[in-house]
């Protein structure tokens, strides 16, 4: 196994910086690499052969060693860790080989570099909402660091289970925790496959799996009473309110695929479009009431049906995110105004649509079709949960005869 030392090589006139250096042993050959890290002699300490971080004489002066002493930190753990991909891979390696790894993959096994790289491939692919996912895993790990990358090698079993315990000391729902570590292990078996590390299972002991929650879906009743509401001098409730019924309207069309349906998916009375989640065509027929809501809002500068994503020169996927936002806040007032007790979002009109088609007896094999389900069995999954009350009317007639 090679060995990694660092070294310091004093300046020939004293009062100048000297330069610090790695040195990389392996079978009694010995290779230098040179850094861009000069101190000062009094600076370096030569007994465990680091940076004295509390020798400057100003805050200027220390706050530079503490950043030299952190990247050395990282230096020669990549160097290590590239001693030790190489151990793993068996066969003939050398120092040479470890200083042209080291030189030309600069971080290539930080878990920060390589989830970019991945991230910076999704787009490419046009998986943009894949990309986010990682983008805010990754944030969320790296402020658990506090900003201080980690090597893949080092993401051990103890490593996980601290992030999660910092995760639920930040109060953050079990299923968003199981998110989180599942995307970071996507990108860990990523780098497994790689050869970038060896499989650890640091994931082993935390929680990576997917809770059941409450599914909240209004009754047919609730829905109309919203759209019954006098929000004419509340614009905002009142665009909200519509976003909310057209969803409902279009067989709870999901907002992402509102947001980007076209005025030319809209022929013969007829929308046509693909669920940006699963590809799959769907076709709706128009209908009066989604017409009095395109009518509502007139002509859209941009190609798109809905007014969701209105200005041409700004970031499209900007506009929908913000409008999302907006649009569900809006909607907690929207509730609160109908006396609802539950917290009213887009994605409950979809889960109203369900509802309420499951009610009226309508097959599974229908519902299925009409949300856009690749199976009747993620339809079963989704519909598990909406409405209890059946098992609670039975409930209470086992309970009469107590």
């Amino acid at each position: 196994m090679a060995s990694v030392k660092v070294k310091f090589r004093p300046s020939t006139a004293g009062s100048r910086e000297g330069s610090i250096y790695y040195q990389v042993i392996h079978g009694r050959i010995v290779r230098q690499i040179k850094t861009g890290y000069r101190i000062y002699d009094t600076e370096w300490d030569k007994r465990t052969s680091s940076v004295r971080k509390q020798n400057g004489t100003g805050e200027d002066r220390k706050r530079y060693l503490f950043e030299v002493a952190e990247h050395i930190d990282w230096d020669t753990r990549r160097l290590r860790a590239i001693a030790a991909q190489c151990e793993r891979q068996g066969g003939i390696y050398s120092a040479d080989s470890i200083v042209e790894k080291f030189n030309g993959q600069t971080d290539e096994q930080s878990l920060s570099c390589f989830t970019q790289n991945i991230i910076g491939q999704l787009k490419l692919l046009g998986r943009v909402r894949t990309s986010e996912t990682y983008t805010a895993a990754l944030s969320s790990f790296m402020k658990f660091r506090d900003g201080h990358d980690i090597l893949l090698c080092e993401m051990d079993g103890n490593t996980m289970m601290l992030y999660e315990a910092w995760l639920k000391g930040k109060g953050i729902c079990s299923n968003t925790i199981s998110f989180y570590m599942r995307t970071l292990r996507a990108v860990y078996n990523r780098a497994v496959e790689k050869g970038l590390t060896e499989q650890m299972n640091p994931f082993k002991h935390v929680y990576t799996g997917i809770g059941k929650t409450v599914k909240r879906a209004l009754p047919l009743k609730a829905v109309r009473h919203i759209k019954e509401l006098d929000l004419t001098q509340k614009p905002h409730l009142d665009y909200a309110r519509d976003m909310f019924l057209f969803s409902f309207y279009t067989r709870g069309m999901s907002f992402i695929d509102m947001a980007y349906l076209k005025k030319s998916d809209l022929k013969n009375g007829v929308i046509t479009y693909r669920r940006r989640k699963t590809g799959q065509l769907l076709t709706i027929k128009w209908e009066r009431c989604m017409e009095e809501i395109i009518a509502k809002y007139g002509e859209n500068a941009t190609c798109y049906l809905l007014p969701i994503i209105t200005n041409p020169s700004l970031d499209e996927r900007t506009q929908y995110r913000n409008a999302i936002c907006r649009i569900n806040v809006a909607l907690k007032e929207v509730a609160n105004m109908a006396g609802l007790h539950i917290p009213l979002t887009m994605h409950v009109a979809r889960h109203c649509w369900a509802s309420v088609a499951k009610s009226k007896n309508i097959p599974l094999s229908v519902i299925s079709e009409g949300m856009g389900h690749d199976s009747e069995e993620t339809t079963r999954i989704y519909l598990a949960s909406l409405d209890t009350s059946i098992v609670d009317k039975a409930n209470s007639l086992i309970l009469r005869d107590l």
